[in-house]
Order: C-alpha cells, then sequence, then structure tokens
C-alpha cells in the first residue's frame, strides 16, 4: 500500500475531522493508497496540542505554513483557513509542490479564485475542494439515476444546506459573520459549494441567476462585553436558468443556503423532478431515497390516465462508493462522509482519476463555476435583477 505524507494547516474543526478519518483509514477495504499525518500547522499552539497526543507520526508542529511547505517530507497539504487565506497559502502550498485538497470557497472572491487557478494551472498534481455532500449512499444511488438517465428531461432541480448555526441571537462573533475573513459572499461562500457539487458534476450549469440575500442578526456579542457589527449575508435564496451542458435544454434550479434555518441542525438536501422520474434525499433522513416513477399524467383535467404517480421510499443502507468493512445493513453518518471524500482525493492521488464520475471531488474548475454564480448573486440582490453567470 502506498503512503502519502500529509501536512495539516489549519487545526481547527474539519482538520481534526481528517486526522479523525486517516486514523480510521483500516476502516475501508481494497484501496491501496493511504494518509499519514506528518506535520501540523496553526497560529495558536493550543489546538496542535490535540493531534500531538494523538498522532504520534507527528514530527513537526509549527505556527508558520512557510516551515511547514519547506518540509520535503510532505507531499500533500490539507488547508482549512478562513478564507481571506485562500489565496495566499494554497498558491503556495502548489508552488512547493505539495498536492492540494482545499476548503471552499477557495479563495474569499473571485479575483482570489482565479489566482488560486492560474497558479493549480502550473502544477501538475492533484488539487481538489473539500464537500462530502455526495458520498452518502442515498446520494450516490440518485448520481447512478442521473448517469442512466432516469429521469428523463429535467423539469426542476432544489438543492441546499440548512443549518441553525446562527439562530441563537447571543451566539458570539466568529470570523464567519466578519466580512474582511469571510468575503463578500457570506453564507454562498461558506455552504455554496456543497449545494452545487452534485448539479455541477451533472453538467447542469447555471446560465443566470436571481437572488435573494438575507442580513437577519445585525449584531452579535463580541466577547468583551460589547456588540459587534455583523457584515457577512446569513441567508441565501438563489433561483438560476440552468442548462443542461448534454442536452441543451433549460430548467429552473433553486438554490437554499442558510445559517439561520428554524427546526434545522445541519441538513443538506436535493430534488430532481423529470419527465420520466423524479427523486429527493435529505440528510435529515440519511437512509431513505425517495424515488417517483410514472409513466405519464394521473389523468386529471379530462384526459386519459397514463399510469399511477407513486412515491416510494427506498431504504439505503451502508452502500458507499468506497467499500469498508461495515455491512450494508448498518447506517451512515457524517463522519463516514468526511471518510469517504477523503477516500476519494486519495484514489486520485493514486490513480490520476476519480473512481467514478460522482465519486470525486470538487474540482478547481467548479470551484471557478461556483465564484461566477455567486459574484452574479451578488450583483443580482444589489440590483434586483436577473444577472447572467
Amino acid at each position: 500500500m502506498k503512503t502519502i505524507h500529509f501536512g495539516i494547516i489549519g487545526c481547527g474543526l474539519m482538520g481534526r475531522e481528517f486526522a479523525s478519518a486517516a486514523a480510521r483509514w483500516c476502516h475501508l477495504v481494497d484501496l491501496d493508497v493511504k494518509p499519514q499525518i506528518v506535520a501540523v500547522c496553526n497560529r495558536s499552539l493550543g489546538p496542535m496540542n490535540w493531534f500531538q497526543q494523538n498522532f504520534p507520526d507527528i514530527k513537526q508542529a509549527t505556527q508558520d505554513y512557510r516551515e511547514l511547505l519547506a518540509n520535503p517530507q510532505i507531499e500533500a497539504v490539507y488547508i482549512a483557513v478562513p478564507h481571506h487565506l485562500h489565496q495566499e497559502i494554497y498558491c503556495a502550498a502548489l508552488a512547493a509542490g505539495k498536492h492540494l485538497m482545499g476548503e471552499k470557497p477557495f479563495g474569499i472572491d473571485l479575483a482570489a479564485n482565479q489566482a488560486i487557478l492560474a497558479c493549480a494551472s502550473k502544477f501538475p498534481g492533484v488539487v481538489r475542494c473539500a464537500s462530502e455532500f455526495p458520498f452518502y449512499p442515498g446520494v450516490q444511488r440518485l448520481c447512478g439515476m442521473i448517469e442512466a438517465a432516469a429521469f428523463g428531461r429535467i423539469i426542476e432541480v432544489n438543492t441546499g444546506f440548512l443549518h441553525s448555526s446562527d439562530l441563537d441571537p447571543d451566539k458570539p462573533i466568529n470570523w464567519k459573520r466578519q466580512v474582511e475573513f469571510c468575503g463578500p459572499y457570506g453564507v454562498m461562500g461558506d455552504l455554496g459549494m456543497h449545494v452545487c457539487h452534485v448539479p455541477f458534476r451533472a453538467g447542469w450549469t447555471p446560465g443566470n441567476v436571481r437572488a435573494i440575500l438575507s442580513d437577519i442578526v445585525k449584531e452579535r456579542p463580541d466577547g468583551q462585553g460589547g456588540l459587534a457589527k455583523c457584515s457577512t449575508w446569513d441567508n441565501a435564496t438563489l433561483l438560476c436558468e440552468a442548462i443542461d451542458l448534454g442536452s441543451g435544454q433549460t430548467f429552473p434550479w433553486t438554490l437554499k443556503m442558510q445559517r439561520i434555518a428554524p427546526g434545522q441542525k445541519n441538513t443538506w438536501f436535493i430534488e430532481i423532478l423529470g419527465m420520466k422520474g423524479a427523486a429527493r434525499w435529505s440528510s435529515r433522513d440519511a437512509g431513505i431515497l425517495h424515488v417517483l416513477n410514472y409513466s405519464g399524467g394521473g389523468g386529471g383535467g379530462g384526459g386519459q390516465s397514463q399510469g399511477e404517480q407513486k412515491w416510494e421510499y427506498l431504504s439505503v443502507g451502508y452502500e458507499p462508493a468506497f467499500r469498508t468493512i461495515t455491512g450494508g445493513i448498518f447506517e451512515f453518518g457524517f463522519t463516514d462522509s468526511i471518510l469517504q471524500m477523503w477516500a476519494a482525493f486519495l484514489y486520485e492521488l493514486g490513480h490520476a482519476a476519480p473512481l467514478r464520475k460522482f465519486a470525486g471531488c470538487v474540482t478547481p474548475q467548479e470551484t471557478a463555476l461556483s465564484h461566477r454564480l455567486f459574484t452574479a448573486a451578488l450583483q443580482s440582490h444589489r440590483d434586483r435583477t436577473v444577472v447572467e453567470v
């Protein structure tokens, strides 16, 4: 088995999630490549203690990412830092010849994303962006329906990522609520790539957008007894005229991204309605894929019945893209999706291609499309008009 030596830059939640996935790599079977974390970097020392206590292979712990990137043992890096640092550190990693898994949105704004892609174009290795959404077995099943053309002509697509992390107005402010660190996209930059991943990979491209952005909680506690201004968007609803690149046909695609979503925890969803069939899935009930198969209308309006329209649900077990020791009858969760995403990245490192179309991580080109969409959404909201993407 080939071992890839990794460094982690940014030792927060997602850095720990990657490390935890690496620690349970033996859960995967039939994979001929594995990660070994040998270095970590964080601006403050405290978060690095957890890594050093739990991962004895770590030989380097530094507060300067340049020292980590200068380490010749490191072949690949995972970078999970605030958006305003993406361009600087991603480009430095690529210049140092490291394979890169970066967090979304892959640059604080369109100009930063373009700079990162310019650096990536000169690097022959693997450069990808994190998004766990398609690795749930229910979504894999739905993606299989896309590949099999089971929907026929697409009528409508709805995707979203809803959570309630900011529902409490007394929650202290953090960097995601400050435009200088999070960027002008706000919630779109934070959650949007997850919402776009499957449609982009399906070849469904937004041609134009009408966006409504919501600034709901305008001030939050600053942690020092006062209040600080919140300068990023809390919620975003986008309506796009999407183009199916395969057929050239167009259809409406609605995207919802919300940090303030009452009744939600951390919910992804996707719904596809087509002329031959339909399907919908939500992480709130991750083991269920709802499917509607039909052969025409239901006979209303005086027309002759063409057959019944029946929503059915498929119980989807532990059926991930990358095989594991877990039996198919068991249930799948968020940490499993993270392990699958990392398996996809390592597979591409080892094989120079994804396992299959919908078992691959977000590409730099897909991040570029998301930036064009979110930049157009900002203009659409500002001008209260439809904007070409």
